[in-house]
């Protein structure tokens, strides 16, 4: 269950959080054509606290609405200030902030009109998404059935809420198997994401991830891949097959919500030594010592509340 905060951002204004509510009618409940976003407050070891990547979550907010023709109607200035301000007004040092755009009510069926689009800034506490002990020693993961997106069927660079519903399918396909997460192929048999994260392989040394094609422009993923390169670890941009991820030394996921979370185990087989590689803690060490305000020179990634 997600742990209530007492005001949500709506419209410009704010709601208590029970009296955020929408009609029955509200078109993106019906067809979900929207847009979000998930982004992270970390209390730093200075007492303050600091949103990671705001700038950037912000970009791709815009720029989400952009490829499915929604207009925001609040400049992005404002937005991030409301955010901001949403974390101060809950009093919460530490926690997920959800962005969320979507279509009010007005016409119904594919083809709205009238519909007035609608901002809602929601904050609430959240702890790792895919467990502590995850971070620490590795989940176990399956190869969904279901595919990845193409790009010629829903445009993969907009985090667009209806897209989820593929994730929610692969997600409760393996986790009804006993595992959890799932990893899924493009259209084209290739290793692509998981249900809500990048994916990184490490073989003999070099880092690797799937190129931008059918994948979501990952943020932790684009900060991973900065201090992979800062560390001296290669890193190739490149498509992989499931062989590949089977026989790789390591392998973690990336996002806001997973962080860094390493994989010990894929489709039964045990990925490496079956623990949390060097690399891996290299960089999730890293990770979490930016986002934390302990690294000075990844200070740019962080916005103070």
């Amino acid at each position: 269950m997600i742990e209530k905060t007492d005001q949500v951002w709506l419209d410009g204004e704010f709601v208590p959080w029970d009296e955020a509510r929408v009609p029955i009618l509200t078109h993106t409940l019906h067809y979900g054509l929207g847009v979000f976003e998930g982004i992270r407050c970390y209390e730093c070891d200075d007492g303050a606290s600091a949103v990671f990547r705001l700038a950037e979550h912000l970009e791709r907010l815009y720029n989400s609405a952009k490829i499915v023709e929604l207009e925001i109607p609040f400049p992005r200035e404002r937005i991030s200030a409301a955010i901001l301000e949403t974390l101060r007004v809950n009093r919460l040092a530490e926690g997920y902030i959800r962005p969320l755009v979507y279509l009010g009510e007005g016409a119904m069926g594919l083809l709205p009109t009238d519909n007035p689009v609608r901002v809602a800034l929601i904050v609430w506490p959240w702890g790792a998404y895919l467990g502590a002990d995850g971070l620490e020693n590795g989940i176990r993961a399956k190869v969904s059935s279901y595919s990845r997106h193409h790009p010629n069927v829903t445009m993969t660079k907009s985090k667009t809420c209806g897209d989820y519903v593929n994730s929610i399918l692969a997600k409760r396909e393996v986790t009804r198997l006993g595992y959890d997460e799932a990893i899924m192929l493009d259209t084209n048999g290739m290793v692509c994401e998981a249900s809500g994260e990048n994916i990184f392989i490490v073989r003999r040394g070099t880092l690797k991830t799937p190129p931008l094609g059918a994948v979501l422009e990952g943020i932790t993923r684009d900060a991973v891949i900065r201090i992979a390169r800062d560390k001296g670890i290669d890193v190739l941009e490149q498509n992989f097959t499931r062989d590949e991820l089977y026989s790789a030394d390591e392998c973690f996921l990336t996002g806001t919500a997973a962080e860094v979370t390493p994989i010990r185990e894929v489709d039964d087989r045990v990925v490496g030594c079956g623990s949390r590689g060097s690399i891996t803690k290299t960089i999730q060490s890293t990770y979490f010592d930016a986002v934390r305000g302990r690294e000075s020179k990844y200070d740019f990634w962080l916005t103070r509340v």
